[in-house]
């Protein structure tokens, strides 16, 4: 784990992969609250197996309005995906209808709304390529559960590394890149943070994660 800025309301980190951003047993929250003292509230997550950029809130108060700059939209992030093959096209905005079942805790795109799906949408560009696999960033419009596996899945482009969506093995090809947010004592703060020259970033060259 490493701190990347910090206030007295607030702390951005790295979330290795494989640690849980909830709080649980050897999750974020804990490592924080050992690290800095003090309470750490959640406000946002990122899946188990992928890593990157995660904002903590360190008071209540502070929780509180970032609970509501997400809600609103006003809090902005942006991902690097790896991806198994190549979207049909180099940018675009994708938008589906998701189904989380929590019981295989997996994600499906369905063709219509019924109890417990919801609308997702996301925004991307492809930044670099490797052979046949391909590196895009993306924003997302929406934070479903598992969305940008799931979306980019679905149109038979997994992210590397994502065996239940069907990308195989290896480290999840899934990158929080940048967070945006607003301050609660006013202004603004964006934090980004490249992946590590590893698989499956590695694949993509130094230069096109700089790109990125």
């Amino acid at each position: 784990m490493e701190i990347l800025w910090k206030d007295a309301a607030a702390v951005v980190c790295l979330k290795p992969a494989g640690c849980p951003s909830q709080d649980e047993p050897g999750g974020m929250p804990g490592r924080l609250r050992e690290a800095l003292g003090g309470e750490i509230w959640v406000v946002h997550r990122l899946d188990r197996p992928a890593a990157g950029v995660m904002l903590f809130a360190r008071t209540r108060e502070a929780a509180a309005f970032f609970s509501e700059a997400i809600r609103e939209g006003r809090l902005e992030k942006t991902y690097l995906a790896a991806l198994r093959g190549r979207p049909a096209q180099p940018g675009g905005r994708l938008e589906d209808l998701l189904y989380h079942d929590p019981r295989r805790n997996k994600t499906f795109v369905v063709d219509r709304k019924r109890r417990g799906v919801r609308e997702a949408a996301l925004e991307y560009e492809t930044v670099a390529v490797a052979g046949d696999d391909a590196l895009v960033r993306v924003r997302l419009l929406t934070g479903r559960s598992h969305q940008i596996r799931a979306q980019f899945a679905a149109r038979g482009t997994p992210l590397l590394g994502d065996g239940p969506y069907g990308g195989g093995r290896g480290p999840l090809g899934l990158w929080s890149a940048e967070l945006s947010f607003p301050l609660p004592g006013g202004g603004r703060k964006t934090v980004a943070a490249l992946p590590p020259a590893a698989p499956p970033w590695d694949r993509f060259g130094l230069a096109g994660l700089e790109n990125a």
